[in-house]
């Protein structure tokens, strides 16, 4: 699209299906380069991707040629199906859902600090009083009940 000029910084977050702690050490770096390289061929920009054993933060230039819900369902099928390919044993795939936050530039240092300190948040904080807490703070309605 020729002058179309975008910065739509997103954060989004999701969990693993039934937030099982199938994430491990060894395989983080390439599974969350692997979902770099998913928002690059997107046309996004990755910015920083984290998250502890049950879920992952994702930090993102959206493309302005892409819904978010486009964009998410891509992302995650593709990066659930190469981790399969990669690790059959764990059977591993995303929950149905996912957060998703508009950032502002002026707070992009502040949300990439937020997102790579996860290993140390969530030594106090369960996913789920995180997620309540970050959907508290953008002003947005839920059931606590599907946030368990």
């Amino acid at each position: 699209m020729a002058h179309t000029y975008t910065n739509l910084l997103i954060h989004a977050l999701f969990s693993t299906k039934d937030r099982h702690p199938i994430i491990r050490p060894e395989m983080k770096s390439d599974l969350y380069a692997y979902m770099g390289g998913i928002i690059n061929r997107l046309r996004g920009k990755p910015v920083l991707i984290n998250g502890p054993k049950d879920h992952v933060h994702l930090l993102f230039v959206l493309p302005s040629t892409l819904s978010l819900a486009d964009f998410m369902e891509k992302l995650k099928a593709n990066s659930s199906k190469w981790a399969n390919e990669h690790w059959p044993k764990l059977a591993f795939s995303w929950q149905t859902g996912y957060a998703a936050f508009s950032v502002s530039q002026s707070k992009l240092n502040e949300v990439k600090a937020y997102i790579s300190g996860q290993e140390e948040h969530h030594h106090r904080l369960t996913y789920q009083e995180e997620i309540m807490a970050l959907l508290n703070k953008h002003g947005i309605e839920f059931d606590p009940r599907f946030v368990v």
